[in-house]
């Protein structure tokens, strides 16, 4: 499979439809697109912008993972026209949209039950079923075992990457849908135009021929364990060992402090990683994997938005944002940062407080990154194992020379990091 070029040094950035306000999403969603660029970001992730389903509808306005017309647009976002000039405005700027599909699953009053019934899974009873063992009572699953379903959803994902010219899905819970399905659509609509594929799922048969990058959720749960001093770094010398030697090389493992389901679900970022947050965020830039933005993170979003009703996000300045743009530009200008199969692999580092303080090289003839994080409240005074680490460098924040030999070391403060450039 041929990732497209332009995902390469690319971070993703979430667009929660909710979080403006009334007067037109996409209009207001497009007025945000010069900061966008400004920031850095590559890749816009659309959640989605479909008819809501009434039935069975769960809160105010119900979620928008209950799709009532898969041809159509949610009126209180705006309409087709207002969707596509957010697109081409967005491709002006150099950015490139991807809107979040569902395809496990329909709204219980969506076009496809009068029309065809037959395309519905069903439980015990023979009655149409929710998604199994969730509280997901506003949705029906779809049963992809009927052949005549597989095409006309193939058919209406090429709809909007023809007619609209979006650049691609973000595909909700990817997993519950056959992977021969997800292999079908990348071919159709590689066909069409070279697209970015974002799978809701960690598993690596996805990455075969159907998805450039899937969800790192065991990186952000090693983390939070760690920032909560329930587990120790070594948490993160598995995933990361996971990720070295049971998945492709090709595959981008998104990697995120934030996004709109453990915000609403589980807390926002602060509770979810305390005081580590700041270290976490940079290892996601820093570390192997293409790292998300969840829209707010950057105006430094500190309380749980509503799911089920509009909650528009209170637009502010915060550092936040300068950190952001200065570790995306250190990935653009350093092509072992870059996304796989084009980045560095990193290579541990061994260094005298292992239990807190992860220490890696990235390398290859692209140059050369030192990286050392301290997921610990004390200070640090550091030694490295080895001569990997050796090198003059400079810093990536500060930009002065730094230069270790043998037995140099660094100091680190407590939850600080250092990422130093040869």
């Amino acid at each position: 499979m041929q990732h497209p070029e332009w995902a390469k040094d690319a971070t993703v950035y979430q667009i929660n439809t909710r979080q403006f306000t009334p007067e037109g999403t996409f209009s207001a969603a497009l007025e945000q697109l010069p900061r966008l660029q400004q920031l850095g970001v590559r890749i816009l992730w659309v959640m989605p912008v479909h008819p809501i389903g009434e039935e069975n509808r769960k809160g105010e306005l119900g979620s928008p993972y209950s799709i009532r017309n898969y041809y159509g647009v949610n009126e209180e976002f705006g309409t087709l026209d207002d969707l596509k000039a957010f697109v081409q405005r967005a491709h002006e700027l150099g950015l490139y949209v991807i809107l979040d599909w569902v395809a496990n699953h329909t709204a219980w009053d969506n076009v496809l039950v009068e029309e065809h019934p037959d395309w519905y899974a069903r439980d015990y009873k023979g009655d149409f079923r929710p998604t199994p063992w969730w509280d997901w009572t506003d949705i029906i699953d779809l049963d992809y075992g009927q052949p005549d379903l597989r095409t006309y959803m193939r058919e209406a994902m090429e709809y909007w990457v023809r007619e609209v010219d979006v650049d691609g899905y973000r595909c909700d819970v990817a997993g519950y849908v056959p992977v021969d399905f997800w292999e079908e659509v990348r071919q159709a609509l590689d066909a069409i135009k070279p697209v970015f594929m974002l799978a809701e799922w960690e598993a690596r048969d996805l990455h075969r021929a159907a998805f450039d990058a899937t969800y790192a959720w065991s990186w952000h749960e090693a983390l939070h364990r760690i920032t909560h001093g329930r587990e120790t770094v070594a948490a993160l010398y598995v995933y990361y060992s996971w990720n070295e030697r049971a998945w492709p090389e090709d595959a981008m493992r998104m990697t995120f402090t934030d996004n709109h389901d453990k915000n609403a679900w589980e807390g926002t970022m602060q509770e979810l990683l305390g005081d580590g947050l700041e270290t976490s965020i940079a290892l996601s830039f820093i570390g192997e994997g293409i790292p998300l933005i969840y829209n707010g993170q950057e105006a430094g979003l500190d309380r749980r938005l509503a799911f089920f009703s509009r909650d528009p996000i209170e637009w502010r300045e915060h550092p936040f944002a300068e950190l952001f743009q200065q570790l995306i530009r250190l990935k653009h200008q350093n092509e072992v940062l870059w996304n796989a199969p084009w980045g560095a692999t990193m290579i541990r580092v061994p260094n005298n407080y292992e239990s807190q303080v992860l220490s890696f090289v990235r390398q290859d003839d692209g140059g050369k990154v030192f990286a050392v994080f301290n997921f610990g409240a004390g200070t640090r005074v550091l030694r490295f194992g080895q001569a990997l680490w050796q090198g003059t460098y400079r810093d990536g924040l500060s930009g002065e020379e730094v230069v270790l030999g043998e037995g140099d070391g660094l100091t680190l403060g407590p939850w600080a990091w250092r990422v130093l450039m040869e």
